[in-house]
C-alpha cells in the first residue's frame, strides 16, 4: 500500500512541486468520507458515488485521478489507527471554511443511501469534535444537507 500512495504522489508532483502537502490533505479529507461511508458497516454504491463528486468537486482532479485518490483513501482507511492523524492534518491547513465544507461533505455521505445510521451521525459528531468545529455548525450543516437530500434540491 505504501508503494501505491508513493507512486500516486511520484505520478502527480514535479520534483520542485511543493503540493505533497495538497496530496496529503486530500488523502486525509477522502480517508474521513470512506470512514464515514463505512461507520454502518455497509457501503452503498450511492455512498461511493457521493464520495467520488466530493472528491473531484472540492480538489478539482480527472476522473482517473479521482478513482485513484478513493482507491488510495480506501487503503489508508483501512489501515489507519486512529482519526486523529487525518483531522490534525486537516486543522494544520484547513481554514474553518474548508472544514465547514468538508463536514457538509460527510453529511452528504450519511444521506446518500437515504438513511441516516445512528454510527454514521455519531462519527460525523466526533469527526467535527476533533476538526474544532462547535456544535452549532455540526446541526446547522447536518440540517441544511438532510434538506436538500430529501427535497430533491
Amino acid at each position: 500500500m505504501i508503494d501505491r500512495i508513493r507512486q500516486f504522489f511520484e505520478a502527480h508532483l514535479s520534483p520542485d512541486d511543493g503540493g505533497g502537502q495538497e496530496h496529503r490533505l486530500r488523502l486525509a479529507c477522502a480517508a474521513l468520507l470512506i470512514e464515514v461511508a463505512r461507520a454502518d458497516y455497509q457501503v452503498t454504491a450511492e455512498e461511493m458515488a457521493v464520495i467520488s463528486r466530493a472528491v473531484r468537486k472540492i480538489f478539482g482532479l480527472s476522473a482517473a485521478e479521482t478513482v485513484e485518490l478513493v482507491q488510495l483513501a480506501e487503503e489508508e482507511a483501512e489501515s489507519a489507527s486512529s482519526y486523529h492523524e487525518f483531522t490534525s492534518l486537516i486543522n494544520e491547513h484547513y481554514s474553518k471554511a474548508q472544514k465547514v465544507e468538508l463536514l457538509e461533505r460527510l453529511w452528504e455521505v450519511v444521506f446518500a443511501d437515504a438513511e441516516m445510521e445512528k454510527y454514521e451521525e455519531h462519527l460525523v459528531r466526533k469527526l467535527a469534535d476533533l476538526l474544532y468545529l462547535p456544535h452549532s455548525q455540526f446541526i446547522a450543516t447536518k440540517l441544511r444537507v438532510q434538506a436538500r437530500f430529501q427535497g430533491g434540491a
